[in-house]
């Protein structure tokens, strides 16, 4: 078990709505598709977790804009925690099993 928690995200409808403003091809995302899973230090409950989040949703919400759209002068200014939630449906997860038999390796790490 890794000492880690895990972070779901899924788009709400105003991602959905932001994304479908950018082209008119119609594509938007899916919030029943893949799902991004972040990991976050672990926590010893939901005040703990939502803390912690709301420390980090930043990263989190650039993230999910830059999977849909890279040009940052698209994405919505002052961008606050609030906002996040309004976007994007989350889950806490407190239990990460690691079922590898080989190191974790971030392959964007700079070194």
């Amino acid at each position: 078990m890794l000492n880690r928690s895990a972070l779901i995200v899924h788009p709400k409808q105003p991602y959905i709505d932001w994304a479908l403003q950018l082209d008119d091809s119609g594509l938007a995302p899916n919030s029943d598709s893949e799902r991004t899973i972040y990991l976050l230090p672990e926590y010893d409950d939901e005040f703990d977790a939502l803390k912690t989040l709301s420390e980090a949703y930043d990263i989190v919400f650039e993230a999910e804009l830059a999977a849909w759209h890279t040009e940052e002068s698209d994405w919505p200014k002052n961008r606050t925690f609030a906002m996040f939630r309004d976007w994007f449906v989350y889950e806490f997860h407190s239990i990460v099993e690691d079922l590898c038999g080989y190191a974790v390796e971030d392959d964007e790490a700079s070194f």
